[in-house]
């Protein structure tokens, strides 16, 4: 089962580890922007949109970072158990 997280991008919805709000972090809070950096090094961290992100979606293979509320993408989450 795929979920949409964005433009024309869906992932796999069993390679989904984390969704985080990145509405609540605060600038103090240092280890989110470490950890965009590394997966950035790495070639792992991928824009969904050129809007202002809301959420990161952490997956097996890579970080994604969209527009969508992680609200939104949780209940897709969740909602797909019924597929």
């Amino acid at each position: 089962m795929f979920i949409h997280i964005g433009n024309d991008l869906s992932v796999l919805k069993s390679s989904v580890t984390a969704v985080v709000n990145l509405e609540t972090v605060l600038p103090s809070q240092k280890d989110i922007a470490d950890y965009m950096n590394r997966e950035d090094e790495q070639g792992r961290l991928q824009y969904v949109t050129e809007d202002i992100p809301k959420t990161l979606v952490i997956t097996d293979d890579k970080t994604y970072v969209c527009s969508l509320s992680s609200g939104l993408i949780l209940n897709r989450l969740k909602s797909s158990d019924n597929f």
